[in-house]
């Protein structure tokens, strides 16, 4: 099976050292510039731009960045809740529209509760999952050109459509990640790709034949990701020197507090992290060559994958036996890592060639000015 590698675009920051400002670098539209123009002339197949208070905006970075990039596809953050779900989708489609077919979107549902909060998103875990689910059914049916009505328990549009189609037919693929049971029933029912954190092979096993089992009740098969760092050298024994010195600058104090902060989040994936580790630093490789280092301060994602190209990428081939096509990489420095990656690991992959992409794809047609009057939706249904 061909691989689908992702890198990631650093807009909350980057540098040498984990938890600390030693070393940080000045994370402007140039450097994300070069991270983003490396990775699409290394042959990596796209970039996951994340979402959070301590972000740049995803959409407007990548808006910025279509431009400068040529096959690289643009993984971008969906927050139900805080915005309509046909606004969202219009954006959508014109990103689309605008790249030429390279966008992609990440349902976000969870989150830090006082982030959420400060957002203006005051609903319980069940609450935003319920409300998450009636935005993508929208959001979809929007984008793949019909007119819809739909009265749910926390979203109500009326004549909701789309003048402009995204490139991709019938709209682009929807990514999304979750561990508990609401989200696994959401990616079940929407979404095309679900994706896990980097947790070992056996626990990813479980929740992959979860969702599996839960999309085949409903006639739909999903394809699989996941999400690590990684940590690649000519040696495996340098490559676990690199991942002691990136977290070399940490002291007990600084992790105590980041894991009481996660611990504050009602997310069940990032719980679920934490206690792969349980913030001890000296019991960080979880399984073998997968190291929870990251995570002692940073939420999310919080395993790399560590060691040389051949025995990296035969870990890869471990979760690619589960059935996970694609895989969303980072490492730190985002820039300098993503040409290790390619030098190092690419060899020993079996890439999935940016050219041959299989995704259909619509002519942009030449069209006057639109008026609402001569606008005329090509369906028209409603959902209660």
């Amino acid at each position: 099976m061909s691989l689908n590698v992702f890198w990631f675009l650093p807009t909350h920051g980057d540098g040498r050292y984990l938890g600390t400002d030693k070393d940080a670098r000045t994370v402007d539209h140039g450097y994300l510039q070069q991270v983003a123009q490396a990775a699409d002339r290394l042959g990596f197949g796209g970039v996951l731009l994340p979402t959070g208070r301590s972000c740049e905006d995803s959409w407007l970075v990548a808006a910025s960045l279509i431009t400068v990039t040529q096959k690289l596809k643009f993984l971008v953050a969906l927050r139900p809740g805080i915005i309509s779900p046909t606004l969202a989708a219009r954006q959508a489609a014109t990103l689309d529209r605008l790249s030429g077919g390279r966008a992609l979107f990440n349902l976000v549902a969870g989150g830090d509760p006082t982030e959420l909060a400060a957002e203006g998103l005051h609903l319980s875990h069940k609450e935003r999952y319920e409300s998450a689910a009636e935005f993508t059914r929208i959001w979809r049916r929007v984008l793949e050109g019909e007119t819809v009505d739909y009265e749910g328990k926390h979203i109500h549009v009326k004549g909701a459509s789309l003048m402009q189609p995204p490139v991709q037919f019938p709209r682009p693929p929807l990514y999304f990640g979750g561990s508990s049971d609401e989200a696994q029933d959401l990616a079940a029912e929407q979404v095309e790709l679900y994706l896990s954190w980097g947790e070992p092979p056996h626990l990813v096993k479980e929740k992959i034949e979860q969702v599996r089992a839960k999309a085949a009740a409903q006639g739909r098969t999903l394809r699989f990701g996941i999400r690590l760092h990684v940590i690649v050298r000519e040696t495996t024994e340098e490559a676990w020197q690199a991942a002691d010195r990136l977290i070399a600058n940490l002291d007990d104090e600084t992790i105590k507090k980041a894991q009481a902060a996660f611990a504050r989040t009602d997310s069940v994936g990032q719980h679920r992290m934490a206690a792969l580790h349980g913030g001890d630093r000296n019991k960080l490789e979880i399984s073998p060559n997968l190291w929870a280092g990251v995570g002692l301060v940073r939420s999310g994602a919080g395993t790399a994958l560590v060691g040389d190209g051949p025995t990296v990428a035969a870990r890869m081939q471990e979760y690619a036996d589960l059935g996970i096509d694609t895989f969303i990489f980072s490492g730190y420095p985002h820039l300098e890592e993503a040409y290790r990656v390619s030098e190092l690991l690419f060899p020993h992959l079996d890439l999935a060639k940016q050219d041959q992409d299989s995704t259909v794809k619509r002519a942009i047609e030449a069209r006057g000015e639109l008026v609402a009057h001569d606008f005329a939706p090509k369906h028209a249904s409603a959902e209660q």
